[in-house]
């Protein structure tokens, strides 16, 4: 059963000026780094037909405009033991500037702590946490969370299982509008 594609967006006035400069082998380009940011760029410029100097000349482009924030390795969390995934919801008894700010400070030191978000709705921040066991778990929101200064009240959900997770940004290429070779 082959993909079905979503149909491709035009370029709205809300999307950066960045994006709206985007040609399609630059958003096929982005896509084929998400997938596998090692391929090799010989390999990268022989798949868009282009060549090195022009692969480079692009690539340079797409991380000065700030189009491409860095290139990372996945690491499997469970192969090193961290096996519980949770998604932290917290409230702050106010939403002081000092205690925001000492909340958003502490955070960026937790390593547990993979992604924190500030939101609108009935909590002020998610967290997602990952631990290696319930006992690390309870540790850190009592040591860790709950100690911080206006935190007022926190609620923990466990992931059962991970029907998806992705790092890829949908992009809307148009593989059949550049000659792509495989």
């Amino acid at each position: 059963m082959q993909k079905k594609k979503p149909p491709k967006r035009k370029p709205t006035e809300k999307q950066p000026e960045q994006f709206q400069q985007l040609d399609d082998r630059d958003r096929l380009l982005l896509q084929l780094l998400q997938e596998n940011s090692r391929t090799s760029n010989a390999e990268l410029a022989r798949q868009l037909n282009l060549t090195p100097p022009g692969l480079q000349k692009r690539l340079k482009k797409l991380e000065d405009s700030g189009c491409i924030d860095g290139y990372v390795t996945l690491v499997n969390r469970e192969a090193l033991g961290l096996d519980l995934l949770c998604f932290t919801q917290v409230t702050l008894s106010h939403n002081q500037p000092e205690c925001v700010g000492q909340f958003c400070e502490r955070m960026q030191g937790l390593p547990e702590v993979l992604e924190c978000h500030h939101l609108t709705g009935e909590f002020d921040y998610l967290l997602k946490v990952v631990v290696p066991d319930h006992q690390e778990l309870e540790r850190f929101l009592n040591e860790e969370i709950t100690l911080i200064p206006g935190v007022d009240k926190v609620r923990t959900n466990i992931v059962l299982n991970q029907i998806k997770a992705s790092t890829s940004l949908p992009l809307d290429t148009e593989l059949n509008s550049i000659e792509v070779k495989t």
